[in-house]
């Protein structure tokens, strides 16, 4: 939800850091002010001239700590405005102690995720609303570089990940397309790179053939199991418990129209 929060985005605005100058600048300070290339290739599937943008100008702005206090307080306020009394429920910290488990956890195994461990250096904030959302970034992260690394694995560039995303039909092409930065032409090269391999159905409709299902379901399943180890320390019963206290949370901040004001995360 941070991508997202209008009051996050309003300190990055302060910092002096305008429109996806914040959000790039946001997700990759935990690793300190790194080059443009980092950030282009943690980050994998934006166009880099978007990447160049933002990084490394974004550092001349704002120190690292500035931003990521930014970031920290809007995340606060969003969550305190949308959730109100819930944000310090006793669900709410036995939410956060739960997902902390699970998060320390993913801190034992670092390796080959950048931006995981840059995040998992964080100090850790007192308040429980705020230890569940850093305990989730933390868990995203770890799952998102896994992914990367898969995709990477499976010989795809950025754009031909967004493409087979696309042809999923779980989120529209041309909101891949625009939030990431791409132009018609480097699209439409990325849509016959994928179709060469034999992932996309003939026709104009972008959908992925039986191959293609085959293929994505793969990468998931290999993520899957790359990002198990934190919820395995877990354990069932309590990831249970933790789904059970933290699904009334999303819902309320899915029905807030949190996650839609601004499109952008990777």
């Amino acid at each position: 939800m941070i991508y997202f929060a209008p009051e996050a985005a309003e300190r990055y605005v302060a910092l002096g850091l305008d429109g996806q100058m914040g959000y790039f600048a946001s997700r990759s300070a935990p690793m300190g002010p790194v080059g443009v290339e980092v950030v282009i290739a943690t980050f994998f599937n934006f166009n880099p001239d978007l990447v160049g943008s933002a990084i490394p100008v974004a550092w001349e702005k704002a120190t690292c700590g500035e931003i990521l206090e930014a970031r920290l307080a809007g995340a606060d306020m969003a969550l305190r405005r949308v959730l109100g009394d819930a944000a310090g429920s006793p669900e709410m910290a036995r939410a956060a102690e739960l997902a902390r488990i699970a998060a320390e956890a993913a801190s034992e195994r670092p390796e080959g995720r950048p931006l995981f461990a840059g995040h998992s250096k964080l100090p850790w904030p007192s308040e429980p609303h705020l230890v569940l959302w850093q305990a989730q970034a933390l868990l995203r992260e770890y799952r998102g570089d896994g992914h990367v690394a898969i995709l990477t694995g499976a010989g795809l560039t950025g754009i031909e990940a967004l493409v087979l995303h696309a042809a999923t039909g779980e989120v529209p092409a041309e909101a891949l397309r625009v939030t990431r930065s791409w132009s018609h032409e480097q699209w439409n090269e990325g849509v016959e790179a994928v179709r060469s391999r034999g992932w996309l159905s003939a026709g104009e409709e972008l959908s992925l053939s039986e191959a293609g299902r085959a293929h994505r379901q793969q990468v998931e399943d290999a993520t899957d199991h790359l990002a198990l180890h934190p919820y395995a320390a877990l354990g069932d019963e309590r990831c249970s418990e933790l789904r059970a206290l933290a699904r009334p949370f999303s819902r309320t901040i899915v029905s807030a129209g949190m996650l839609f004001g601004a499109p952008r995360s990777g």
